[in-house]
């Protein structure tokens, strides 16, 4: 007769269940599935107890954040706590200095946390080259999302200083706001007015809700899997860890990749954070529209990461005057909010030369209508469109290829492939190579310039179809991602930011 080996099973179960440094739970992991689907069992046995079904999400959320990023869920815990109780004193003070003091707080707390775990060793080196003295960076990890959760964190405080929102009263309130799973730890940044007010309704998951639900969890889990991880690891990451090594050709199809992997990296997160939210009765804002389809390069950020562009312009932007100060006031403050955006997503000089590339093609785009007398949304011939279209995505890969590499040599030594080495007679031999990939490619990029009117429907036959149906076709997907998946889990790329 056969002993169970019950030690070894708790074993296992006990690795699977603690934080791994090496392998984050992600939405696209079998152990997030399974525990989503425990879940889902518990939330719906609560529904009608609103206090115990709050705080069962925070805990769940916490421990989602803990086995992302480890004991550093302590940090959440303290945003939590200070911007909760700074806005409670904001509240309860009417005097504009001292609340000006209060909102003051906040941004200290926040961005100290922020600067310290991100930037401190950036600015130590850029110390230790002005000063010509050594310097030896800390053993400093960055906490998963911690860039999403202060900003969220930050917009409730700075709209209670603005006397938008009123402070909520309840601290679980605020930690359901702030913890949420479904977009911790990569967005979409959840303003406090779109999302307090949905905490306390009845839940309610309508037939609409769970097919759209679930049409964007198929989506996410297509575009994060299926695409993005397998060019990523059979092409992109190749070309950008050795440019020299290839053609001209091969580093351009390589930049090409790279921009369909982070859209479908990013937004296929937030498309799984979307679809979640839905099942469990919440609705958050589209963070992804097509953004090659842009025109110009305003809006392409009107299109990518919406989140985090309109926390920009709202909290950054219209801080610094926006455009109520004159032209040239207003090209500075557009220049200079893309520079810190590109410092925001990592501190390194690459992200901020990717800010001030796009910092100054928003202003020179303004200074163009001013020119020309155009209005954004102004329709264009077909094939003025269309060119606008392709300058506009190129000008976008352009600016990916300094996001994508840290080393800036890398990033000449690719540019000056394309330009001196390009080869294009070697086109038959990289099809016959990597046809696998250049299908892939040309699949999520057709996918991608579908009309929208495409998309739309393909939510309404969801949503038409029998509950069996939206399984299966989930279950078709996961064992799509399954097959194609490498044998290492591949992390989110903003899960770095």
């Amino acid at each position: 007769m056969m002993s169970i080996d019950w030690n070894g099973i708790f074993e296992r179960l006990g690795d699977l269940l603690t934080y791994d440094p090496q392998a984050p739970m992600i939405f696209s992991s079998g152990v997030f599935l399974w525990l989503f689907a425990g879940f889902l069992v518990i939330y719906t046995l609560l529904e009608h107890k609103d206090n115990a079904r709050i705080l069962f999400v925070i805990l769940f959320s916490y421990y989602f954040y803990y086995k992302s990023s480890g004991f550093f869920f302590f940090l959440l815990a303290v945003v939590t706590v200070s911007d909760y109780f700074i806005a409670r004193m904001m509240g309860r003070t009417s005097g504009r200095w001292a609340r000006k003091g209060l909102v003051t707080l906040s941004l200290i707390v926040n961005l100290g946390l922020l600067c310290y775990f991100k930037y401190t060793n950036f600015f130590g080196q850029m110390w230790a080259d002005l000063t010509g003295k050594p310097f030896d960076p800390f053993d400093i990890f960055l906490p998963v999302g911690i860039s999403f959760f202060t900003f969220q964190s930050l917009s409730y405080t700075i709209d209670v200083y603005r006397r938008r929102i009123e402070p909520l009263d309840r601290l679980m309130d605020y930690a359901f706001f702030v913890s949420f799973f479904p977009q911790l730890v990569a967005g979409p940044i959840v303003r406090a007015k779109d999302f307090i007010p949905q905490i306390r309704r009845p839940l309610l998951v309508t037939r609409r809700m769970l097919g759209v639900g679930v049409y964007f969890i198929v989506c996410g889990l297509f575009k994060k899997v299926v695409i993005s991880d397998y060019i990523s690891i059979n092409f992109v990451d190749r070309i950008f860890d050795n440019p020299a090594l290839y053609s001209g050709l091969e580093n351009l199809l390589g930049v090409y990749g790279y921009a369909l992997q982070i859209y479908c990296d990013f937004s296929g997160y937030s498309d799984m954070a979307i679809g979640i939210a839905l099942l469990l009765g919440f609705h958050f804002n589209i963070n992804f529209d097509s953004p090659y389809k842009s025109a110009s390069i305003t809006e392409f950020w009107r299109r990518w990461h919406i989140s985090l562009s309109s926390w920009l312009k709202d909290y950054l932007y219209i801080s610094l005057g926006g455009n109520r100060k004159g032209k040239i006031r207003q090209y500075i403050n557009l220049i200079l909010t893309m520079f810190l955006g590109g410092l925001w997503h990592g501190a390194s000089w690459n992200f901020v030369l990717w800010g001030l590339l796009h910092g100054v093609a928003l202003a020179f785009h303004k200074v163009w209508m001013a020119l020309t007398g155009q209005r954004m949304g102004q329709k264009h011939g077909f094939w003025t469109q269309v060119l606008c279209v392709v300058l506009t995505f190129h000008f976008v890969c352009f600016c990916w290829i300094f996001f994508r590499n840290v080393d800036f040599d890398n990033s000449v030594t690719m540019l000056k492939q394309i330009g001196t080495s390009f080869h294009i007679e070697l086109l038959p031999q990289l099809v016959e190579g990597y046809w696998r990939v250049l299908v892939v490619m040309a699949i999520g990029f057709v996918l991608h310039f579908l009309p929208a009117s495409w998309e739309t429907a393909a939510k309404h036959m969801m949503v038409k179809m029998p509950v069996i149906g939206y399984w299966l076709i989930l279950v078709l997907v996961i064992y799509l991602a399954i097959q194609m998946k490498s044998s290492e889990i591949q992390p989110f790329i903003y899960f770095q930011f």
